[in-house]
């Protein structure tokens, strides 16, 4: 599974932070290795720099070979939290997913 990190012009998407991103989407997602071939990570800042609750927006893109691919979102204020939480929602939907897919 290829995994692909990007930030918006708000976010500095340092080394670190992207080292600890990928290795938690590559860890939460390990079980679906063999049916995604890639998945991309896009993390934004929806305010900027104004103040304010849940900017902190993460989504997670998985493309699996001969199907759409599957794209969730979530927001916080934290990013690691923002991160976590869209991992949760991406195993669900690859859950479903997968499930149809084992079915044909």
């Amino acid at each position: 599974m290829t995994i692909q990190f990007n930030t918006d012009k708000n976010i500095h998407g340092s080394e670190t932070l992207e080292a600890e991103v990928v290795a938690k989407v590559k860890h939460g997602l390990e079980y679906f290795d063999q049916y995604v071939s890639r998945v991309e990570i896009h993390l934004s800042d929806q305010n900027a720099h104004k103040a304010g609750g849940d900017d902190i927006q993460c989504t997670l893109e998985a493309r699996i070979e001969g199907s759409q691919p599957i794209a969730v979102t979530s927001t916080d204020g934290d990013k690691g939290k923002a991160v976590d939480l869209a991992i949760k929602k991406m195993k669900s939907a690859l859950d479903t997913r997968v499930g149809k897919l084992k079915e044909h």
